[in-house]
């Protein structure tokens, strides 16, 4: 079993959605938070919220941004310690036809759920190898598992689990975990708060209710908290949320797959 209490967690995108979820289940274990996010509001709020249970410290955080990256970084481990939970969450749902495509939206895409995750793996990573201790946790998608007809997204997400099964393999030797976080559908704001950076790659007007609709269908972010925890805690490299089948198509991907060799 995992010693939780007294352990530092950084997480991005930590005061929305997942990354609140994951933040309130280290709480309840006695973590002590660093909680980075765009959202100034949504900090404050969850400090609020979280400081009952434990020690908190927020950076307001773009994770594109490698110099706020590192500062807030070595902030966090001054005021609470050397962080051995990172928690690379951040992320949105950018989506555009393919016929709209553009190089912006394509920079934007890939600079917030790629870039993102490899920013706070070379913030972090070094100072764990270091150590000689921790567990990196990045959050992609099951469209990084098995693509939809969105390449904006799919394009980052698999491009996670990438750099997190091979982060795995290298990393193990400097005795650093890595996990994926591939949730389903999940109801976290995000279609929101991805239209807020960036109208132009905002889920379409008339396609949103039934993608709102559809991630209602699935766990709460409270749930997903502890099933992430739960994975790390069974050494778990891949982290598949509960509430949504993806069976049949992982089983079609790797059919085909297969049959190429």
């Amino acid at each position: 079993m995992r010693k939780w209490a007294g352990a530092v967690a950084f997480i991005t995108g930590g005061a929305n959605g997942i990354g609140l979820g994951i933040a309130r289940a280290l709480a309840r274990r006695g973590v002590l938070l660093a909680l980075a996010d765009l959202d100034a509001a949504a900090l404050e709020d969850a400090a609020g919220e979280l400081t009952r249970l434990t020690k908190v410290r927020t950076y307001r955080l773009d994770v594109r941004d490698r110099a706020g990256f590192a500062e807030a970084a070595d902030e966090a481990e001054r005021e609470l310690g050397p962080v051995d939970l990172l928690f690379n969450n951040a992320g949105i749902v950018p989506v555009s036809s393919v016929a709209d495509l553009t190089y912006d939206k394509w920079d934007l895409a890939l600079d917030v759920n790629l870039n993102g995750v490899v920013n706070g793996v070379q913030t972090f990573l070094p100072r764990m190898i270091g150590r000689k201790s921790g567990h990196i946790v990045n959050t992609s998608s099951g469209a990084g598992l098995v693509p939809d007809a969105n390449p904006l997204y799919v394009t980052a997400k698999f491009a996670v689990v990438g750099l997190s099964d091979s982060l795995r393999l290298s990393a193990a030797a400097h005795g650093v975990d890595v996990s994926v976080l591939c949730p389903g559908p999940v109801d976290t704001g995000i279609l929101d708060r991805t239209r807020s950076l960036d109208s132009s790659v905002g889920i379409p007007d008339e396609h949103a209710p039934a993608v709102a609709e559809f991630l209602r269908n699935g766990p709460s972010v409270d749930q997903v908290g502890e099933e992430v925890l739960a994975a790390i805690e069974a050494g778990k490299q891949y982290v598949y949320t509960s509430g949504y089948d993806l069976r049949p198509q992982l089983e079609a991907r790797a059919a085909a797959l297969l049959s190429c060799l």
